[in-house]
């Protein structure tokens, strides 16, 4: 790398003063999911976040190979966290092989993250089905047109699939859930809830799920 293409920032010298108020264990809700609950909700109207919903995904194949891409969260309840993708996709095919995976929402406004990690599996077809019928009409076609993440040879290709799928299913026509596309919920193991703090002494507090599905809350140092 030549001077001129060089980062014009001083990186070493790059970075914020966090908050004083912090995460103590007696502010915490009584299951990771409720907690879970609170802080989004605060991102979701108080953090200025564009996408609170916004995660990144990281799987890792048989060989122990990782990837990671942002993918939006769907849904979240008791029994875990759902996102939908192509089945045919990297992060699927990787989730057959190897069902360990970790999610974290990375909520830099409001000095704040949420790692969640566990095991994926798929939701069932008619779950799958609801939420692909919520979906805008142009996205459902995209899950037709999409052999997301294969090669293709150019942008064309991928216009040309996608107005031959709106000419054949208009606005007014039901378009079929495409078998190779559906949801993984993400049944969590333990979750961290991390809160950024002055000198870098930030709070973090994790959820380890027990044998007996109960919760252990331990704090782990910066």
């Amino acid at each position: 790398m030549t001077d001129r293409d060089a980062v014009p920032f001083d990186l070493a010298s790059m970075r914020k003063q966090y908050r004083a108020d912090g995460l103590s264990e007696t502010d915490l809700a009584a299951t990771p999911v409720e907690q879970f609950a609170r802080w989004f909700r605060q991102a979701a109207t108080e953090g200025g976040l564009f996408e609170p919903n916004a995660m990144v995904v990281s799987t890792a194949d048989a060989q122990g190979r990782p990837s990671s891409r942002t993918v939006l969260l769907k849904h979240f309840d008791d029994e875990g966290f759902v996102f939908y993708t192509n089945y045919d996709s990297r992060k699927a095919r990787d989730l057959g092989e190897n069902p360990h995976v970790s999610l974290l929402f990375p909520w830099h406004p409001m000095a704040r993250q949420v790692i969640v990690t566990g095991t994926a599996r798929r939701t069932g077809r008619d779950e799958t089905a609801a939420y692909f019928r919520s979906r805008p009409h142009g996205s459902q076609l995209g899950a037709w047109a999409s052999g997301q993440s294969s090669v293709i040879s150019g942008r064309a290709e991928l216009d040309v699939v996608y107005a031959e799928l709106a000419a054949r299913y208009p606005e007014h026509e039901q378009v079929p859930v495409p078998p190779h596309w559906g949801g993984f919920r993400v049944v969590p193991s333990a979750v961290e809830f991390w809160q950024g703090r002055e000198n870098r002494l930030h709070d973090r507090l994790r959820y380890v799920r027990e044998p007996d599905d109960s919760w252990r809350v331990e704090r782990l140092s910066p």
